[in-house]
């Protein structure tokens, strides 16, 4: 019972966001803020895990630094110009597919190798 009760909620809420003059406009705000605290969640995450394991990080190769920056700067960039690729068609949805893949193996490349044993 809780359950649908709480789905009413949300699903009332969206009704009027979607029903109400102006609302497209209001379902937009609402969607970039959501965005933009996904994002900063996401930031302070890494804020704190860089910090955690700084140390780690400092002393790794270079060959494997260059990986982990590299990898997250292109999901970075990914994520900044996903509107883009989604607005160039399916060609476009294939290379943010691809360039996500490179970053998450990048950085699963560099993660096997900080955690292998020599």
């Amino acid at each position: 019972m809780q359950f649908a009760w709480k789905f009413g909620v949300v699903a009332l809420v969206a009704l009027v966001l979607v029903a109400l003059p102006g609302g497209g406009s209001a379902l937009d705000v609402v969607l970039s803020a959501l965005t933009m605290g996904f994002f900063a969640a996401i930031a302070l995450l890494v804020a704190r895990l860089y910090r955690q394991y700084r140390l780690d990080i400092e002393s790794l190769d270079a060959n494997i630094k260059l990986a982990l920056y590299g990898s997250l700067a292109i999901a970075v960039l990914t994520f900044t110009g996903t509107d883009r690729l989604f607005d160039a068609g399916g060609a476009g949805v294939l290379l943010w597919f691809a360039l996500l893949a490179m970053a998450s193996y990048g950085l699963f490349w560099a993660w096997t190798r900080y955690r292998r044993y020599e």
